[in-house]
């Protein structure tokens, strides 16, 4: 899961760089996915080791670092469409865009983490 790991942190860094740079680099919050794939990068690089109590450990963090970065661009996702419906306008589509596909991203990584730790369970490599 620790590869697995590194493609998603390329993924959620290649995302924020391009909402950041699609907007004329005018919108630092379009950095946030870089951020969290920066994390991940980095848990998952942490993540290869023969230590299998090191690799569990960074693996849960980076599981936890993906619910959270799920939850997090969900609930911006919907806030952002609410404010925008409030006022009468219609909802700033590449930072929608982005929101979306960070939260997708996301719920794919902890789907995909969540099934790697009960496979892990179920053949006894607790």
């Amino acid at each position: 899961m620790a590869r697995v790991t590194l493609l998603f942190a390329v993924l959620l860094i290649a995302l924020g760089l391009v909402g950041f740079l699609g907007t004329g680099s005018l919108h630092p919050t379009a950095l946030i996915p870089t951020w969290f794939g920066l994390a991940l990068g980095i848990g998952g690089l942490l993540a290869i080791s023969p230590s299998e109590s090191r690799r569990k450990l960074f693996m849960h963090i980076n599981v936890t670092i993906g619910l959270l970065g799920f939850l997090g661009a969900a609930v911006e996702a919907v806030r952002g469409c609410l404010h925008a419906a409030s006022a009468g306008l219609a909802p700033d589509q590449i930072a929608l865009a982005s929101k979306l596909t960070m939260s997708g991203l996301m719920l794919i990584y902890v789907f995909l983490c969540v099934r790697s730790f009960i496979n892990a369970r179920l053949a006894g490599k607790v």
